[in-house]
């Protein structure tokens, strides 16, 4: 069933009782061709990208909830290219790029709004830093303007500019970068490889992986034994438990990093703005909440709850930046797990177990990623190559010490990923 404007108004005008179901709720079969372990955006962009770039379509995705339950679901809905080390940047530059022409793509609407993100400097030093970082994403292709103080007053005259500790000497623009609907990404995915014959299984939790002779033969669920010689783990920050079950220790730790939305306003923010010195970034979403976030609570956890020292932090640097905040309220609040690398970069390979394949590590670019890191793996799961993008997140990096990929400069901690 396509969508169309004339397809809106024909259902409206004949009582909206032509719609269909977006998705099949599939049972599973007894074999598969690839099993994709996780029902969130990696993984149904994954399955939706074996099907139309590589005509694999004997796929299934096994979610042990209801699709895009995790962490597609509760994120602050960032897209953006603004990387500069080699490996992340052409991928995310990827990445914006198939965003660009994704509604088209899936003739879905992920309400992709390229309203521009503004990151904020507030001393000499993130000044030259922000040279270097938007000099390295014009010189891949990307745009990116670099503002003064002056610049960033006209755009967003309602920040606080002379705090005493965090005065704003300017900022970095990407115009390109922006907001999409979280959610709306993770059903026009799954209606597009539902089309494509993959089967959607929800309510299925892996409970084991099953081995023979070094290779993986299919996994045992809540609903049966399903075969497959390809076995996809996309799980985010279950990705440690779920690899453990193949014996495997992944060198990642899961993190509870919190989001609040707040009631709904009148529109005010136009932009993505992010707070050089606070770790704080806001948005106003399409129903006039404003969107924002801030640190890792700092601490290993599976909980999808986040501590009240965090949420006070964050609060804080709300009102340093932006002290209009203060009067909006806040109506709810939610944690993500979050899967973090050493590196603060993802991981995109095979494992040393013959068909089993590993997606995880996105630490905060999960979101962001989601195109790209189900174009790479579908192409890594359907050619046994890495993607040309994608070649950078190689599992053996952190046995090696050799192309590790620290975007942020803070070294080998998890906790200040």
């Amino acid at each position: 069933m396509g969508f169309s404007g004339w397809r809106v108004i024909k259902e409206g005008l004949t009582g909206n009782r032509g719609w269909k179901p977006q998705w099949r709720d599939a049972a599973p079969k007894k074999d598969y061709d690839v099993l994709i372990i996780g029902g969130g955006g990696h993984g149904l962009a994954t399955a939706y990208y074996l099907a139309k770039e590589h005509g694999i379509t004997n796929v299934a995705v096994l979610e042990k909830g209801h699709l895009g339950s995790g962490n597609i679901g509760r994120n602050t809905t960032l897209v953006r290219s603004n990387y500069m080390m080699p490996g992340n940047s052409e991928f995310y530059s990827h990445s914006l790029k198939l965003w660009e022409g994704l509604s088209q793509e899936l003739n879905y609407n992920v309400m992709h709004s390229p309203r521009g993100q503004i990151v904020l400097n507030h001393s000499d030093a993130q000044r030259d830093g922000a040279v270097r970082r938007g000099n390295a994403m014009i010189n891949r292709g990307d745009e990116a303007e670099l503002l003064t103080r002056d610049d960033v007053r006209r755009m967003v005259p309602y920040l606080n500019f002379d705090s005493a500790r965090f005065p704003i000497y300017g900022g970095l623009l990407q115009r390109r970068a922006g907001t999409a609907r979280h959610d709306a990404v993770a059903w026009g995915y799954a209606r597009a490889a539902d089309e494509r014959g993959v089967d959607l299984v929800q309510n299925c939790e892996v409970t084991g992986i099953d081995m023979k002779n070094g290779k993986v033969t299919g996994v045992q669920t809540t609903r049966g034994v399903i075969r497959a010689p390809k076995i996809a783990v996309v799980v985010a920050g279950r990705s440690s438990q779920v690899a453990a079950m193949a014996g495997m220790r992944l060198p990642i730790e899961s993190h509870v990093l919190q989001a609040f939305v707040t009631e709904g306003l009148k529109p005010c923010i136009d932009h993505v703005i992010s707070f050089g010195m606070g770790h704080f970034y806001i948005s106003q979403s399409d129903k006039g909440g404003l969107v924002f976030g801030g640190n890792l609570d700092f601490y290993a956890s599976y909980a999808s709850r986040g501590n009240l020292p965090m949420k006070e932090h964050v609060m804080e640097a709300a009102m340093t930046l932006m002290p209009m905040i203060g009067k909006a309220k806040v109506l709810r609040s939610w944690g993500g797990i979050m899967d973090m690398t050493p590196d603060g970069s993802p991981i995109i390979d095979r494992t040393l177990i013959d068909g089993l394949y590993l997606n995880c590590g996105w630490c905060y670019g999960g979101f962001k990623a989601v195109p790209a890191s189900g174009y790479g793996f579908a192409h890594l799961l359907a050619t046994d190559q890495h993607h040309a993008t994608a070649s950078k997140f190689r599992l053996d990096r952190f046995r090696s010490g050799r192309g590790l990929m620290d975007e942020e400069a803070t070294g080998s901690q998890h906790n200040l990923h």
